[in-house]
């Protein structure tokens, strides 16, 4: 399952590439490179999702990216039950997008700029998806917060798009922060970012199937003073 895994955000980024460096050649035909690669990825999606059903998982990590004494994070996916249902949404809807965009945009003289943000948001909505370590799903969580950014701003020679960007960009940094501090609190209690031991580490009896064994706490004994009535 490890190549199809990593297909799925390597095809948009390629598209993202692509219209970036060369949209000037691409111009308005930009979407043949930013709609095929999105399909390929929801296809890819759509055959991990069937593996997914087989029982099957994968953890996987692509090379170290962070180490600081005890601290350290890599660049690693993770693909569960959760993760494959939202892969599907997330390229299937974005497909349809794309699709919609080609004839929507077509008359617009930043074509290929448009394309490629868009390419550019569903690479970072996949990451965070596909992310395996909370550290790397904050960073995907920030590029769709820039990628929300470009977009809603795209037509920045207008006034309404200018504010409309900047108030997003604002609102986006205060969740941000709390965001933040959620992640040094997994950090400082579990000692790792990673998803799979950090919800391990601790009793979670709300959780059904969790591994962690539960002991339920001993009822307190009667009370032995009388009551007033």
């Amino acid at each position: 399952m490890s190549r199809l895994v990593w297909l799925i955000p390597f095809l948009p980024l390629v598209g993202t590439l692509v219209n970036a460096l060369f949209g000037r050649a691409t111009g308005h035909r930009a979407h043949w490179v930013a709609v095929p690669a999105l399909g390929l990825s929801f296809l890819v999606s759509c055959a991990v999702f069937l593996r997914v059903l087989n029982g099957e998982t994968y953890v996987g990590e692509l090379f170290p990216w962070i180490a600081a004494g005890a601290f350290k994070a890599a660049i690693t996916v993770q693909v569960d039950q959760l993760s494959a249902v939202m892969l599907l949404v997330v390229t299937g809807v974005g497909f349809l997008i794309h699709l919609y965009s080609a004839g929507y945009m077509h008359d617009d003289p930043s074509y290929a700029r448009f394309f490629t943000y868009l390419n550019l948001f569903v690479f970072s909505m996949v990451m965070l998806v596909l992310a395996g370590n909370f550290l790397l799903l904050y960073v995907g969580w920030e590029a769709v917060g820039l990628c929300s950014y470009l977009l809603i701003g795209f037509w920045y020679e207008k006034p309404s798009a200018t504010d409309a960007g900047k108030k997003a960009f604002i609102v986006n940094r205060v969740g941000d922060f709390g965001f933040g501090l959620g992640i040094m609190l997994i950090w400082t209690t579990f000692g790792t970012l990673s998803r799979a031991p950090a919800g391990s580490r601790r009793s979670c009896p709300c959780i059904p199937g969790c591994p962690t064994p539960w002991k339920a706490p001993r009822p307190s004994p009667p009370s032995s003073t009388p009551r007033p009535w």
